[in-house]
């Protein structure tokens, strides 16, 4: 990232360019000049699509003088690339956030698909812990673990420091702490024959990968050590006679994205999945909102079929073993349900 932060007065502000506008500025390294604008600032952006990318540089892009840029503008080296972004409304998400158990120590919620755990550039306020502070003024929350902001199901927060130390430590452990996932896939997960199989295969991020996140199977000896058990709990067919699987999945290790790269890793990627399923581009297409009828159609759903569906660990202040349970949400069983038989 060449992102760097200017405080001096030497940039100007563009006429018309609304006072509120968020400004950055972006250095051109030595070894990037003579790029095209679009093609600098898509290898920023990472997770943007190309079309977006120029749509952001006709709107908002100038030079240090207050000079509009264009798309094919080559760059020089040490240049400043300064975007003048009007505040963005946030992407709407669920505000229920359903309370699976609490005490005076721990609150165990049931994620709705689509909330992010963290901030992110597009999500500020629309996030787990400032939905539930708006809901709880006053209240102490900190996050324990986190799940991905497309997987629902069940995630885990701390009410008091002590307690949030207690369940950091035992999640970085991963000793005592059973997780079990629910996934939708594409085509039925085996090994050897067996329906019910472990899966141990290294992973590590893909550094080729435009997108910055997705993750990649690797040799042994090479990136982490990653181990899932998979059960295959139902079966269905589509009237186009395409097979789909209701999977158990239990984590033994707790890699980025593991279950997705497993469960692509030999052939059955999870419904809905842009970053793992038929076309990784759709990822960023999906982040920016651009995806097509067609594009829809070939997920099949908005978000990848992955819930979080049962967490069972030791109660960080008394001990006590806690078995919490997120049911499957609505737009999953729906979607197996209208698969027929």
């Amino acid at each position: 990232m060449t992102r760097v932060k200017i405080d001096d007065d030497s940039i100007v502000r563009p006429d018309g360019v609304d006072e509120a506008a968020v400004r950055s500025v972006f250095r051109v390294p030595a070894e990037r000049a003579k790029h095209r604008l679009d093609v600098f600032l898509h290898h920023e952006f990472h997770r943007t699509s190309r079309t977006r990318t120029q749509r952001i540089i006709g709107l908002s892009a100038f030079d240090v003088t207050g000079k509009a840029m264009r798309s094919s503008d080559r760059l020089r080296p040490e240049q400043l690339v300064v975007l003048w972004r009007a505040p963005w409304d946030e992407t709407p998400v669920p505000t229920d956030i359903p309370v699976v158990f609490e005490d005076d120590h721990v609150l165990v919620v049931n994620k709705p698909a689509g909330v992010p755990v963290h901030p992110t550039a597009r999500y500020h306020h629309n996030t787990v812990i400032r939905l539930l502070k708006t809901e709880r003024p006053g209240q102490w929350l900190s996050l324990a673990h986190r799940i991905d902001r497309e997987t629902s199901g069940v995630l885990v927060l701390a009410k008091t420091p002590e307690a949030d130390r207690r369940l950091k430590r035992t999640f970085e452990a991963r000793e005592g702490i059973e997780k079990r996932y629910l996934a939708i896939t594409w085509e039925i997960p085996q090994q050897e024959g067996s329906k019910e199989f472990r899966l141990v295969r290294n992973v590590e991020l893909d550094a080729a990968h435009k997108s910055g996140v997705r993750m990649h199977v690797v040799p042994d000896g090479v990136g982490l050590w990653a181990a899932t058990q998979f059960a295959v709990q139902g079966e269905r067919r589509s009237l186009d006679g395409r097979m789909y699987a209701l999977v158990r999945c239990s984590l033994e290790t707790g890699r980025q994205h593991q279950i997705r790269v497993h469960l692509a890793s030999i052939g059955t990627p999870i419904v809905g999945d842009k970053l793992y399923g038929p076309d990784d581009a759709l990822f960023a297409k999906g982040v920016d909102g651009l995806l097509t009828p067609e594009e829809d159609a070939l997920l099949e759903l908005r978000r990848h079929a992955l819930h979080a569906w049962q967490l069972e660990l030791p109660h960080p202040m008394t001990g006590d073993w806690l078995k919490l349970e997120a049911p499957m949400p609505r737009d999953l069983s729906e979607f197996w349900a209208s698969l027929g038989l």
